[in-house]
């Protein structure tokens, strides 16, 4: 088995130059460093990862904790987080902390235990442990899909000085109220996600804005919580559907609660769009084969997880940076479940 020596040799440099190009250390002439790596590619030449991490305290391992991994959308995150991390010769732990604040403490220790340069995790409704943990242990993170907020002296919001990567939330749900609402619908319902998580305040607030700007009216009673889940959206959808006067129109706020609305909807003898007419928060691959094809607000699942790695990659190579926070645009996917006519498939950002 060849060894850095034999690589060495072979480039005609030091055995330090040919930890320097692999490593990533110091800085070497463009020249030099394409010998060493024509040298790695001829031997064969493997590097000894343990090694390595012992040397430069760093194991180019990245921690992922993000919860329902079952879910279409963060499969989308988990695809585009690995293979990022890969691009650039990191490997990937995978945790789920279940949405559980207790368990997202521990199962982030648990990661930073193995040694990873950094995490990237989807927080809970409850994060203060989490954010406790990582301060106090001067972990590298950043917050992916729902956004951390701290309280300032002045009683405000203020990030926690954690970069975070998440997409647009209130102007696309706004962009699915005000549809609704130029098709007609006076009386819109939105299924909201779970209390406390930053995605679930967005929503709500885009929802109330596209009511003002179609000029219709906030009714609270038409503001139910799913909590993220389709059991719960179930419930919570049965509950506006008692309502007096219930409403003609929904806006799901994520893909697993559109299962339960439809559900919902269905053990009611109610169809989409006929009897209710149906946008949802999250697109996902199977959303046009639904009958009616269901109009979505699409997520750039795949780029939020790649862009978490890359603002990882950066606060490693520079710990001291501002902390930032990234939102990615999202896309209005216009399908049928509205109302309208089918029409050829074409995507707006929003």
């Amino acid at each position: 088995m060849p060894t850095m020596a034999d690589v060495a040799r072979s480039a005609g440099v030091s055995v330090a130059t040919v930890s320097h190009v692999l490593n990533g250390t110091r800085p070497v002439l463009p020249h030099t460093r394409q010998a060493v790596l024509d040298a790695v590619e001829e031997l064969g030449y493997t590097p000894n990862g343990l090694a390595r991490s012992l040397v430069t305290s760093r194991t180019r391992s990245i921690g992922l904790a993000v919860s329902a991994i079952s879910n279409p959308y963060f499969t989308e995150i988990l695809q585009g987080v690995e293979s990022s991390a890969l691009e650039h010769g990191y490997s990937l732990l995978i945790a789920d902390p279940h949405d559980d604040p207790a368990h997202e403490r521990k199962v982030v220790q648990l990661l930073h235990e193995r040694r990873v340069d950094g995490v990237i995790v989807a927080p809970s409704a409850q994060p203060r442990e989490l954010v406790a943990y990582l301060t106090r242990h001067a972990v590298p993170a950043v917050f992916l899909d729902r956004l951390v907020h701290a309280a300032a002296d002045d009683g405000e919001r203020e990030a926690p000085g954690f970069d975070q990567v998440c997409a647009e939330n209130a102007e696309p749900t706004a962009a699915l109220v005000t549809h609704l609402a130029s098709l007609g619908h006076r009386r819109i319902g939105l299924v909201a996600g779970l209390p406390g998580l930053s995605t679930t305040s967005e929503r709500i607030n885009g929802y109330r804005h596209g009511l003002a700007a179609a000029g219709l009216p906030h009714d609270e009673r038409l503001v139910v919580h799913g909590d993220s889940s389709a059991d719960g959206a179930e419930r919570a959808t049965a509950s506006l559907l008692s309502l007096a006067v219930p409403p003609t129109a929904l806006v799901t706020a994520n893909n697993a609660m559109t299962i339960g609305a439809l559900r919902a909807l269905r053990e009611r003898g109610l169809s989409v769009p006929g009897d209710m007419a149906l946008c949802c928060f999250d697109d996902f691959d199977w959303a046009d084969l639904f009958s009616p094809r269901l109009t979505a607000v699409a997520q750039p699942g795949r780029e939020l997880g790649a862009r978490a790695v890359r603002v990882l990659l950066d606060r490693l190579a520079a710990p001291d940076r501002p902390a930032r926070t990234l939102r990615l645009p999202c896309t209005f996917v216009h399908r049928t479940s509205c109302g309208c006519p089918a029409r050829p498939e074409k995507g707006t950002d929003t």
